[in-house]
């Protein structure tokens, strides 16, 4: 379909590729991104304690939600989830695995060939999670991996997603248009950890950056322009138009973004909006211009 005829979808699945690198490597962390919008928290939990004991204690889990008309078709969904609903589930999802890597104390394995017993019974725990979305009993049926669990990070900036971040994630990924933008998600991003008990220290920010990097200036721009250049015209804008919810496949490239819809009535990945929003809004932009800043969308 047109989703393949520029940019490939046929990747693989990232915990099995991880476990493959982790074989091969011994210091690089393996972070792999994984829904929480579909699928269920035990199964999750335990492809990503496989992957740290594999690893020796270097997972991480990227949690995302998912915004895709096409990725709810290929789980029987019909539209796509509310952005309040993602995040609602995504908490409860993270509870369980968090509860279910927790089910195993530290010191649970005894590994005793005297007696043949491998695990302390009274070490190792039911979690009975009773949710609105999820029933787990536990425990999980792996013991407690090197890390315990792995590394959180996570990506969203809306309202819901950084509220999630500073209840959950150890890293946060961003990308902020401008130095005094960046410094004021930071700010706030730090507050919101402490006002969940946290130290703020307890969370690092990561911006979001494409470098270029060349012996000048000049010749890192005529870098920039030359991959921008390579970019397809016909993919970016089925990606903005895919992004924004409106319809761009026909639209002119050298003419600025029609009007775009309020955020509040964005149901898909809020914080990508608010951003190609910002930049379109004053009209000096045309699409292309626009899809070089964006990478291609």
């Amino acid at each position: 379909g047109p989703r393949l005829e520029h940019n490939t979808q046929a990747i693989f699945e990232p915990v099995t590729l991880l476990s493959a690198i982790a074989v091969a490597t011994k210091h690089v962390g393996l972070i792999a991104t994984a829904s929480t919008s579909y699928g269920d928290p035990y199964s999750l939990a335990r492809k990503f304690t496989s992957l740290d004991h594999i690893s020796g204690g270097r997972a991480g889990w990227n949690i995302v939600t998912s915004a895709g008309a096409d990725e709810a078709a290929n789980f029987g969904v019909d539209g796509i989830p509310a952005h309040s609903g993602r995040y609602e589930r995504a908490a409860e999802f993270v509870d369980v695995a968090l509860a279910l890597w927790d089910s195993w104390e530290d010191d649970a394995v005894v590994l005793d060939p005297d007696t043949g017993l491998f695990a302390d019974p009274a070490k190792v725990h039911t979690i009975d999670h009773d949710g609105p979305r999820f029933q787990v009993k536990g425990p999980l049926n792996s013991p407690r991996s090197a890390q315990g669990r792995p590394l959180l990070v996570q990506a969203g900036s809306s309202e819901s997603g950084k509220e999630f971040a500073a209840r959950h994630a150890e890293a946060v990924f961003t990308a902020q248009r401008t130095l005094a933008q960046g410094q004021e998600f930071y700010r706030d991003l730090k507050a919101r950890v402490v006002k969940y008990g946290r130290n703020a220290g307890d969370l690092k920010v990561l911006p979001g950056i494409v470098p270029f990097i060349a012996d000048t200036q000049e010749e890192a721009e005529a870098l920039e322009r030359s991959f921008t250049e390579l970019i397809s015209p016909a993919y970016s804008l089925r990606q903005l138009s895919t992004m924004l919810g409106v319809d761009l496949t026909e639209h002119s490239l050298d003419a600025p973004l029609p009007p775009l819809p309020p955020l509040n009535e964005i149901q898909g990945n809020k914080s990508r909006y608010q951003l190609v929003k910002d930049l379109a809004e004053d009209g000096s932009l045309t699409v292309r211009q626009l899809i070089g800043l964006l990478g291609g969308g």
